[in-house]
């Protein structure tokens, strides 16, 4: 699992050789001080930040890499960890091991990829929808599109804003793996995050220009601290004495599988609606609305108990991040890689369709 250093940052143990050294030499070729490589330069955009090895006091030979928290910036971070490639082996590999890697998707080499798991934020019922890699196994070529639809929807609408601003990310990625013929990734990862919870401005009721202009679907409040726990690992005081302690279960992806944060809690010192302005073309899946025709005397004092989650932010600006992630297997080479080419083409084109449809 990935534990938290005090700090913010991540750590991933670093795996059994040759996976483990092959991984913290990559970072370590593409963070070097003394880099001077315009291809590995730009590749650092599109990779978590890497701060060394780490290795606890009480345990001086167990190695960590110390890596950037992407989901640290997060309120409530939706994540999806989508393996790239026509192959999820590498040219080293025994037979046994591509029979094994071939068995477990088979449409691997046909797709291009493979959605290793989710984990989604939907604010109509303020929590977590997660899928594990089964729920990816189970894709074919006429599901992918609808399965990978799910991460982008919060329970109310698609985030056509999420989908936007993630493919124009991966284009970015594309056009650097179009132009480079130095390394060949096999079992890579993209990550995706974006922010879960909406941004919402805060008007007051006797504010008509702006509430007589809007449906809101209808939900409470929450009220105190909030605590999340993202994939099932929980962290547990490790400021004070420096330790770090972790109950780890089965996360959603090697990495990155946490995150921890606090809501401030909210105070109502005067009878607010939290609203934001709507994206056109977005169809609210909700079947108890409220407009201005129903502001009436006994409508109300029930806008208290009013929760309106709306994308707050133009497509061109939503909180997204896709990082490369997992490099245990990656080779010199002297030619394009085809294979993870074809993968983010092919994503490419099912988060356009999402995108279309």
């Amino acid at each position: 699992g990935i534990l938290q250093h005090p700090d913010g940052t991540v750590l991933k143990q670093l795996q059994p050789p040759p996976r483990g050294p092959r991984e913290q030499e990559f970072y370590n070729k593409v963070y070097d001080s003394d880099c001077r490589d315009s291809i590995l330069l730009e590749l650092r955009e599109y990779l978590p930040k890497y701060f060394g090895v780490w290795s606890p006091p009480t345990a001086p030979n167990d190695t960590y890499l110390k890596l950037e928290d992407v989901t640290r910036k997060f309120n409530k971070p939706c994540i999806m960890d989508v393996k790239i490639g026509q192959k999820s082996y590498d040219p080293y590999a025994s037979a046994e091991k591509i029979q094994q890697q071939v068995s477990k998707y088979p449409l691997m080499e046909e797709i291009g990829f493979l959605v290793l798991g989710m984990r989604v934020y939907h604010v109509s019922s303020d929590s977590y929808e997660t899928q594990n890699q089964h729920y990816g196994r189970s894709l074919t070529k006429e599901t992918v599109k609808d399965g990978i639809s799910k991460f982008f929807h919060s329970g109310y609408c698609l985030r056509k804003d999420v989908v936007a601003a993630s493919i124009q990310k991966v284009e970015k990625i594309l056009e650097w793996f179009e132009g480079q013929t130095q390394l060949n990734f096999y079992a890579s990862s993209l990550l995706f995050v974006y922010e879960g919870s909406c941004q919402a401005t805060t008007v007051r009721l006797s504010d008509v220009s702006l509430a007589e202009k809007r449906r809101v679907p209808k939900g409470l409040l929450s009220g105190g601290d909030v605590l999340e726990y993202n994939n099932n690992i929980h962290v547990i005081n490790s400021t004070e004495n420096g330790k770090i302690e972790a109950s780890v279960g089965k996360g959603l992806s090697k990495f990155y599988a946490l995150h921890k944060k606090a809501c401030s809690k909210r105070h109502h010192s005067q009878l607010s609606l939290k609203v934001e302005d709507s994206e056109q073309d977005n169809v609210w899946k909700t079947s108890t609305c409220i407009t201005q025709e129903h502001l009436n005397g006994n409508v109300l004092p029930q806008l208290e108990k009013v929760f309106y989650h709306m994308p707050a932010e133009p497509k061109e600006s939503a909180k997204v991040e896709v990082r490369m992630i997992d490099f245990a297997h990656v080779f010199p080479s002297n030619t394009k890689d085809e294979g993870y080419i074809y993968g983010l083409k092919n994503l490419i084109t099912v988060l356009q369709n999402i995108l279309d449809n």
